[in-house]
């Protein structure tokens, strides 16, 4: 932030300053202002996040078809499956730092239309080859939606609102499970209509409404509050300096430019955390229609059915994980409480024989992984600002992604290998409690953001 910038944040009136100081929830204000932008903005998001999501993780529903129909071995798919999340990972910073300069609207649309054309030309996948490159493209095209809308919250939410509308919007992951299974269960089932198989219908068809969803992004999307004519003058000017004041004393305390990011301990701490959260993630969302189908003989359709459980339990434990975590102010302990019971979940699944002790399992371990995902990004926004909030979190999602490679593909070697799922689940758990016990090991502000943020000495000082 330039010197000008800095000074324009200084000066803020006196009464203004005990405006933006009034923080207590019964503030009426507070409360106007912060419902109004998330019932404004959160629904919409959250639709977008569920296409996303739901492009990102069909292809394990249609590997209930397309490997055996392309005979693809368990190894292969789990390359396949793997591999979006390096192309992901080259390419998460550089869009997130574009996002950051040219603007959310425009940017994001941009994503979203092309990712959902190349996730409909997933259809044309013809063999390894193919399979690789299309979901390598897939990741490129996708890399910087999730960051760069975490990113786009902080223009709009305060720091004590963040992590239940991160939680509101990421909802999204797991109900695109609940309503992705039926979904992709159903256009399995019209296989040879038309001359092309189901997993092929599945590819196109769910991948078009990320480009109808693109340009609606485009008249919808507003760039932040200043420019958002739907927020009455008294709640924006509200919103506008309390943003004001906490990027400030972000900026004093913390990392506030890209540098600083990439060297905060914090930062890489926060990755290492990730990078085992999302190695259980996408270990279980694209393996689980195969382990249902593996201990069942449901048709696939009951195998999406079934498969929506798990998610489900992870929506609702999701949102109250992020409400608690934002009444208490404590994010490390409520990540690691919950890597904790997602690690119990996939042990116990080790020994579960049955469908319904392996399915209960697995919904233990869905509720603990998606758990953790409100504090853990209200934790990483609590300490970046400006281009080191950009970089920052770009950092963290893309390093920490890279374990959607290494889950699926160690889910895969460990399958061909062994002939069972189980010594996949295992390691999966062992992961996840590692991750747990780093959350436990960071250092969180010990100073609330409204105790820390500068007080009257520091504004005369600086004035």
């Amino acid at each position: 932030m330039t010197r000008i910038e800095r000074k324009t944040i200084c000066v803020l009136p006196p009464d203004s300053i005990n405006r933006v100081r009034q923080t207590d929830t019964t503030n009426p204000l507070e409360k106007r202002v912060v419902r109004r932008v998330t019932l404004r903005l959160i629904p919409f998001l959250f639709l977008l996040y569920i296409v996303a999501y739901l492009d990102r993780i069909n292809v394990g529903f249609a590997a209930l078809q397309m490997n055996t129909e392309l005979n693809l071995s368990h190894a292969v798919f789990g390359i396949g499956g793997g591999i979006f999340f390096i192309g992901y990972f080259l390419f998460e910073i550089p869009s997130n730092l574009i996002l950051h300069r040219i603007g959310a609207r425009i940017w994001i649309a941009r994503i979203m239309i092309s990712w959902g054309l190349i996730a409909s030309a997933m259809m044309f996948v013809a063999g390894p080859k193919s399979f690789y490159a299309l979901r390598f493209l897939l990741g490129v095209a996708e890399a910087g939606f999730f960051p760069g809308v975490i990113l786009y919250l902080t223009y709009w939410f305060p720091g004590r609102h963040l992590a239940r509308n991160v939680a509101f919007f990421m909802t999204a992951t797991p109900l695109a499970g609940v309503i992705g299974g039926p979904i992709s269960g159903a256009l399995l089932e019209m296989h040879g209509f038309g001359g092309i198989s189901g997993w092929q219908w599945l590819f196109l068809l769910e991948g078009l409404p990320a480009v109808l969803l693109g340009l609606l992004t485009l008249a919808c999307l507003p760039e932040g509050p200043e420019k958002a004519a739907w927020i009455p003058r008294a709640e924006k000017e509200w919103l506008l300096e309390r943003l004001a004041e906490e990027r400030f004393g972000k900026e004093r305390e913390w990392e506030r430019d890209l540098s600083q990011a990439l060297k905060s301990g914090r930062v890489w701490g926060l990755c290492l955390v990730y990078f085992c959260l999302v190695v259980a993630m996408y270990g279980i969302t694209l393996w689980m229609p195969l382990i249902i189908k593996g201990i069942s003989v449901s048709s696939d359709l009951m195998v999406g059915i079934i498969s929506l459980f798990p998610y489900l339990a992870a929506a609702v434990f999701m949102v109250i994980v992020g409400i608690s975590s934002d009444r208490t102010g404590e994010r490390r302990f409520h990540v690691a409480g919950s890597l904790a019971i997602a690690a119990i979940g996939f042990l116990l699944s080790c020994v579960a024989v049955s469908l319904a002790g392996k399915v209960v399992c697995l919904l233990i371990a869905a509720a603990g992984i998606w758990g953790a995902l409100g504090p853990f990004w209200a934790f990483a926004g609590s300490f970046l600002s400006g281009t080191g909030a950009a970089g920052g979190i770009a950092l963290i999602n893309s390093v920490g992604n890279l374990g959607g490679f290494a889950g699926p593909t160690l889910m895969g070697f460990l399958r061909d290998s062994t002939g069972s799922y189980d010594r996949g689940l295992f390691l999966l758990g062992l992961i996840i409690l590692l991750g747990g016990f780093v959350a436990c090991m960071l250092r969180q502000r010990t100073r609330s953001v409204d105790e820390s943020l500068f007080p009257r000495p520091a504004l005369a000082k600086d004035v």
